[in-house]
């Protein structure tokens, strides 16, 4: 969807995630970048965030070993088991630690553009983080600029 108003356009697009494990992370760059082209926006900003309160989109390197530090740090701060250490859990959910996780990965990230493409450091990749997986979700993706 675009929409005009006078110099600024403005491009919606969603993301959809139906990841199979629990927990993974995503490099989204690629797709991101997609829809800054298919915006037309050459100078701007992009607005990326999770549409769901157990997801995560945060921007780092996309580096494997640090993929494992992340999980396990998640995990010790805020470990899927035992579910009734949680009182969120005692609802009957399961999924406590996935608000945790989320809450310290971040909800949404801004990435400026410039000359029609991402501005982003040497290293920086932009992440989807699931924390609750085994169901669709979506990550929103929003573009503003001229």
């Amino acid at each position: 969807m675009e929409v005009h108003f006078g110099w600024v356009k403005s491009h919606r697009q969603e993301l959809w995630f139906e990841l199979p494990e629990r927990r993974q992370l995503v490099n989204i760059t690629p797709d991101v970048a997609e829809a800054v082209t298919a915006s037309g926006v050459r100078e701007g900003l992009c607005l990326v965030n999770a549409m769901h309160i157990t997801a995560s989109v945060f921007i780092n390197d996309d580096e494997n070993g640090l993929h494992a530090d992340f999980e396990q740090w998640l995990e010790k701060l805020a470990p899927e088991k035992p579910h009734g250490a949680y009182q969120h859990n005692r609802t009957g959910e399961d999924n406590a630690d996935a608000h945790l996780k989320r809450t310290i990965m971040g909800r949404e990230v801004v990435v400026a553009i410039t000359a029609g493409r991402l501005d982003l450091g040497p290293w920086e990749q932009i992440f989807y983080g699931e924390f609750d997986g085994r169901r669709r979700k979506r990550v929103l993706v929003k573009i503003i600029g001229e």
